[in-house]
């Protein structure tokens, strides 16, 4: 097989062996290629015209290894649904790190290719849908400006896997700046092995956050640094509406991008109580619980550093317990900015809290679309609709309309600010489902419309009006299942 530019050096098999285990990708019968990210791949230096189609199929199934790499599976814990619990890479193989023309290194990872030491009772196998349903949203997330992990292709295996039904078996190339979660640092914790935790938090650092290489105190560095991460990330996932639905601490990463997209969907009317997982029966990862689930996880990381921070260990606690009692504040912070953004409003001034608060509260009461309503904000003129010719509007409209004036640059400057951060699109659940459902069928054209509208998330044109649609109501009792 041809070379396609695969650069490969693996550091992170340096880690003690308890970290991961090496192994081979399962061996596909009949791989097909589904969807291959060619944008991507140039971007990361990669090529794959020069390989046939069955070759392309071999690579991404996992049947050739290509050279330099060194698959591994990868050791983690994590608190799911609150409860601790080992994992591990139960379907997934980090086939090594590719470095980039540009000196940017990615994880390269498949997902669904079979068992590893971490699947307990599972398959290690994923179907087609769920893993179209990847790459459709971590493509959509990548350019709405959102960190997250990224899709290079999806084969299908030939094999079929059961579960509700018997449905197409796929494997998923993902590509991550790392896979290094909170549950990482759990499983090295739950160890007790403090020089693990140790050279753990020194990898994490030489990796993500190398400017902290030399930090007084890293333990306390890397907690401030990935604080701030996660504020930001979190921040983004509100802007959008974007639940993600499985926020246990196996699916935080330390580098603050966006990982797993089982159960995650999109808000459509403005409820911050809204659910999608089938398994969240609770609400624990409902849209409003988000920043308080990250909150939550961050405790849970820096309880693991506790020794690393201080010998002593009530000194620890104290010096940890102030750190992360700063979260709230410091994602309330980016949140308000966030929302003044979409209204356009530069700089946060006193009242505005209370403007948005009335706003959402508007919107939770008459069952407003998230997207749409911001959306039809950004126009010029009044917004068009039977929703928006009720009084309480029309009066919180006007009271927007003087804020705007109070604003130190030009109208015009303030739609340029609402456009650039509401988006016209979005992978609105209705339309996926039915994308996928087609797929599952054997006609991608729809996938691949889809995928190219949301390559332009924030330009509205006339071509989005059927990606803009509202689901029907028979649409609107909508689940996700982790398609495990």
């Amino acid at each position: 097989m041809k070379a396609c530019g695969f650069n490969f050096d693996t550091t992170y098999t340096a880690l003690p062996k308890q970290f991961f285990s090496k192994l081979r990708p399962n061996t596909a019968v009949e791989p097909s290629v589904t969807i291959l990210n060619n944008t991507l791949a140039e971007s990361m230096g990669l090529d794959f015209s020069n390989l046939t189609g069955k070759e392309q199929c071999e690579l991404f199934a996992g049947n050739y290894l290509p050279k330099g790499s060194t698959p591994f599976s990868q050791a983690y814990a994590g608190h799911q649904f609150g409860h601790f619990t080992l994992l591990g890479d139960g379907r997934a193989h980090i086939l090594g790190e590719h470095i980039t023309p540009a000196g940017d290194r990615f994880d390269i990872q498949f997902k669904g290719s079979g068992r590893t030491p971490y699947s307990r009772s599972g398959d290690g196998k994923a179907l087609l849908g769920p893993m179209l349903r990847e790459y459709i949203i971590s493509e959509a997330m990548y350019y709405l400006g959102i960190p997250t992990t990224r899709s290079l292709a999806v084969v299908t295996t030939g094999e079929q896997v059961l579960r509700e039904t018997i449905l197409p078996g796929a494997i998923l190339t993902r590509v991550a700046s790392s896979h290094i979660r909170v549950g990482t640092f759990q499983f090295a914790a739950n160890h007790g092995d403090k020089n693990a935790i140790e050279a753990l938090m020194d990898y994490t650092i030489k990796r993500h956050y190398p400017e902290l290489i030399e930090s007084h105190n890293k333990a306390l560095s890397l907690i401030r640094a990935v604080i701030e991460k996660q504020a930001d990330l979190i921040v983004h996932w509100m802007r959008i509406g974007f639940i993600h639905g499985v926020m246990n601490t196996d699916n935080m990463t330390l580098s603050g991008e966006t990982i797993d997209y089982g159960p995650c969907a999109f808000m459509d009317v403005y409820d911050p109580k809204t659910v999608f997982s089938s398994i969240d029966r609770m609400g624990r990862y409902s849209y409003s619980n988000q920043p308080k689930i990250a909150h939550w996880n961050l405790a849970r990381l820096i309880e693991t550093l506790l020794p690393l921070i201080d010998d002593d260990i009530d000194k620890a606690i104290n010096l940890a317990e102030q750190l992360v009692s700063q979260f709230p504040d410091i994602y309330k912070q980016k949140w308000l900015c966030m929302m003044c953004s979409k209204l356009g409003l530069f700089n946060s001034q006193a009242g505005d809290e209370q403007l948005i608060s009335d706003l959402l509260d508007w919107m939770q009461k008459n069952h407003a679309n998230y997207i749409n309503t911001f959306l039809d904000l950004t126009q010029i003129d009044y917004p068009t609709g039977k929703i928006y010719e009720q009084e309480s509007f029309k009066e919180w409209y006007l009271r927007w309309q003087e804020r705007l004036k109070k604003n130190s640059k030009s109208f015009k400057s303030s739609l340029s600010l609402m456009r650039n951060t509401n988006p016209a699109i979005i992978p609105r659940n209705h339309i996926v489902e039915s994308v996928l459902n087609e797929a599952n069928s054997g006609n991608f054209k729809s996938l691949r419309d889809l995928l190219e509208v949301l390559k332009e998330p924030y330009k509205d044109r006339e071509l989005l009006k059927p990606y803009q649609s509202l689901p029907k109501p028979s649409d609107q009792v909508y689940q996700t299942f982790c398609g495990t």
